[in-house]
């Protein structure tokens, strides 16, 4: 990415959900705007604004950041081994932009599958229900019905 369209990406999305989505950074775990918030709606990328997440989806694990049992559709994700900070973990990124959004889990509810994806606030932006035509995400209305 030139240095131009970094600084344009960092000033309209923010120092923190740039260094989250271009950089694998993490948010400190309870910070995030969307760690305790349960309102329904869908979760976007917040570089590219495709789909990722649902309400419907999301819970409350305890683990301090936005915890969902799967996302909006199987090709909303791609997921890659993360070697770092001497762990083996499963990354989670967007598909289309690349933008890294947190990590998968297998200590979900077991009822929904098993899986945990724990992903950054930063990463996201929340489109309420209401508004879901007037942004553009208008044929997500039916998962809701």
């Amino acid at each position: 990415m030139s240095e131009n369209k970094e600084k344009e990406l960092r000033q309209r999305i923010g120092n923190l959900a740039y260094e989250v989505t271009q950089n694998s950074a993490t948010e400190r775990p309870f910070t995030g705007a969307y760690d305790t918030f349960f309102e329904k709606g869908i979760y976007v990328d917040i570089v590219s604004g495709e789909p990722l997440f649902t309400s419907l989806d999301k819970y409350d694990s305890g683990c301090g950041w936005p915890a969902f049992t799967r996302p909006i559709a199987e090709t909303a994700v791609k997921e890659k081994k993360d070697f770092s900070h001497f762990m083996i973990r499963t990354e989670v990124r967007s598909t289309q932009a690349d933008s890294h959004l947190g990590h998968v889990f297998h200590d979900g509810p077991a009822e929904k599958g098993g899986l945990r994806y724990c992903i950054n606030s930063a990463a996201l932006r929340f489109i309420p229900y209401e508004d879901l035509e007037q942004e553009g995400y208008g044929t997500y209305k039916k998962l809701f019905e």
